[in-house]
């Protein structure tokens, strides 16, 4: 029963060091694998609440978990990503600019545990997590896109994760919710251009197609399962 609890919390902190092994990948200039690192992260988020309901092993240690896990891989890792890639030649005003994604981030995650009339129908600010995937994707298209348009899209995103914006929870809509999205998007992004390039694929890229295809499977396989216990009932 205990290891059955542990499950859920196994993959957040699996998310966590995704996150950790992406800030070291892009200190080492690895930022292809460091951009893969946070796309697998987001998979894994997007696992672990499931695979808690699933097994009825939701508790609030996992809660707390998932926000520290969410802070690191998509508030320090991307912020650190696109520092690397296009702030750090702003020395050490580009440093504090890098560092206040993960303060924004911070904020909101703090915000969304204590507001305990939480709506399910809509997100008050952007997620953390769809702001991560979408930094790390500016990161990775550094190259075609100018340096201003960058910092505008940062800030942006800063502002966004904030914000009172009403942002459509999609929980009671048959779609791809926010973290599937991004991350779908983020892979065939990555895919179309390193082989338009003609570069080898990142080596992680191999741990997170099969695991994408596989909760990809998953969630089809309970959609089907589930509808067919609605029809005969």
């Amino acid at each position: 029963m205990k290891f059955k609890k542990a499950i859920p919390n196994l993959f957040t902190l699996s998310n966590l060091f995704c996150g950790f092994l992406s800030v070291l990948l892009t200190a080492h200039g690895d930022t292809r694998n460091a951009s893969i690192l946070i796309l697998i992260g987001m998979m894994l988020d997007s696992m672990d609440g499931r695979i808690a309901r699933m097994l009825k092993a939701e508790s609030e240690i996992g809660k707390e978990l998932d926000s520290l896990a969410d802070i690191v891989t998509f508030g320090v890792a991307p912020a650190i990503l696109v520092y690397y890639v296009s702030f750090s030649q702003y020395g050490l005003i580009g440093m504090i600019i890098a560092g206040l994604f993960p303060l924004f981030g911070a904020f909101r995650l703090a915000r969304f545990n204590v507001n305990a009339r939480s709506s399910i129908y809509y997100f008050t600010g952007v997620p953390i997590t769809a702001a991560g995937g979408l930094l790390t994707l500016v990161a990775i298209l550094h190259r075609w896109i100018p340096d201003i348009l960058i910092s505008v899209s940062f800030m942006a995103l800063c502002f966004l994760m904030v914000s009172k914006y009403k942002i459509p929870s999609l929980k009671n809509v048959p779609l791809p919710k926010y973290g599937t999205i991004v991350t779908a998007l983020l892979g065939c992004l990555i895919f179309i251009i390193f082989k338009n390039q003609q570069q080898e694929m990142p080596y992680f890229i191999y741990i997170a197609v099969p695991l994408y295809i596989g909760f990809i499977g998953y969630r089809l396989k309970k959609r089907r399962d589930n509808g067919g216990k609605n029809h005969k009932s």
